[in-house]
């Protein structure tokens, strides 16, 4: 065989068989302790979905959270919901969206698709996947992108479910285990529909104070619960919805009456700042706080939105924000980092994709 023949099989044979030399990253991220941990949080993508010139962007998030599975120890990745601008439209309206809302569905479903076998994922029902437009009729088309079937990781964390306002089995509400072999223990997350009913909080109260999960760290994930800048529960927010449940009637119906839930994440309240990508942005859509139980362990309550952090209620849907939870091997620390996939991915802009201010960056502590 000639020299450069061989040369040239050797060469193939040595890319083959290196598989871990992978593409070089401008901004690699990592745990803070290698034994930790991690939830990711998407705040509503409906920014992303509605514009086909901004939709490339949340494919950007989906893929960099897949690319990480294995690099962040990431257990799962948590949506606030809204993954639409509306859930049953088919007229265009260019001062607001280029999409009809199949259009939206089916791209966030491909989106998604990239998480599919990698990592199991939770989302919460927002007010734009229900009705025609944003909350006004109790139907959606969340159990049709979102099944049990789609994601091989699914099978391996799914406990529970219950039904949709329209008797169909959904992920819409649904409880999901995790283990931690470290400190933290078992992690019950239980993620909700929007403006959750009464027979579903019940439902989930029944699972944290049942004898297999009172021993469970919950949380929970819905859409509406706190308010930006003031930081209070939301309450009737007047939507036409049947059978409402806000934040505060959560608080007082579910979270405070179970000692076991310790974080609540929602997404849902936010708006823009007269300066795009000001500290003041960041402010106008996350909230934080934590109150004492019924049993005086503090309950660490999170809201967290994306939607106009990309210029605005028409700019680029979110700029690639993505909130990381790290849960440090103390069994009782999470620390919160906000990190752009956007801005990480180019050396160019890597200075900016980490916002460091302490609305999006802080510790929460579970007292156990």
């Amino acid at each position: 065989m000639h020299i450069t023949n061989r040369l040239f099989l050797f060469s193939l044979a040595l890319a083959m068989s290196t598989p871990l030399l992978a593409q070089h990253r401008a901004d690699q991220q990592h745990l803070q302790d290698p034994n930790s941990f991690t939830l990711m949080v998407m705040g509503d993508p409906q920014g992303y979905t509605k514009y086909d010139i901004n939709q490339p962007l949340f494919e950007l998030s989906t893929a960099w959270l897949a690319d990480n599975v294995d690099n962040l120890h990431i257990k799962a990745v948590l949506f606030t919901g809204d993954l639409v601008e509306q859930n049953e439209n088919i007229v265009r309206n260019r001062s607001m969206l280029n999409q009809t809302s199949k259009q939206m569905w089916e791209w966030a479903s491909h989106c998604l698709k990239r998480l599919d076998n990698k990592v199991p994922y939770m989302v919460a029902g927002g007010n734009h996947e229900y009705g025609y437009v944003r909350g006004d009729k109790g139907f959606t088309h969340y159990p049709e992108y979102i099944t049990y079937e789609r994601n091989s990781k699914t099978a391996d964390h799914l406990v529970a479910a219950y039904p949709n306002r329209s008797g169909v089995a959904s992920l819409e509400n649904a409880a999901w285990t995790f283990k931690d072999n470290g400190r933290w223990g078992n992690l019950l997350i239980i993620n909700f529909e929007w403006a959750p009913r009464d027979e579903v909080l019940a439902w989930a109260k029944k699972l944290c104070q049942s004898d297999k999960y009172k021993d469970y760290t919950v949380i929970v994930l819905t859409h509406t619960f706190l308010r930006e800048n003031t930081n209070a529960r939301t309450d009737n927010e007047h939507y036409k919805i049947e059978s409402q449940n806000w934040g505060q009637q959560m608080w007082d119906k579910l979270i405070y009456p179970c000692s076991n839930i310790r974080l609540v994440i929602s997404g849902h309240t936010g708006h823009p700042d007269k300066v795009a990508g000001s500290k003041q942005d960041f402010l106008n859509n996350t909230a934080y706080r934590c109150d004492k139980n019924s049993a005086g362990k503090e309950v660490h309550q999170m809201m967290w939105n994306i939607q106009c952090l990309g210029g605005g209620w028409e700019g680029n849907g979110g700029d690639g924000w993505i909130r990381i939870l790290e849960f440090m091997p103390d069994g009782k620390t999470i620390k919160a980092s906000t990190y752009s996939v956007l801005f990480g991915i180019s050396p160019v802009t890597k200075h900016l994709a980490h916002q460091t201010d302490p609305c999006c960056q802080f510790d929460m502590v579970i007292d156990k």
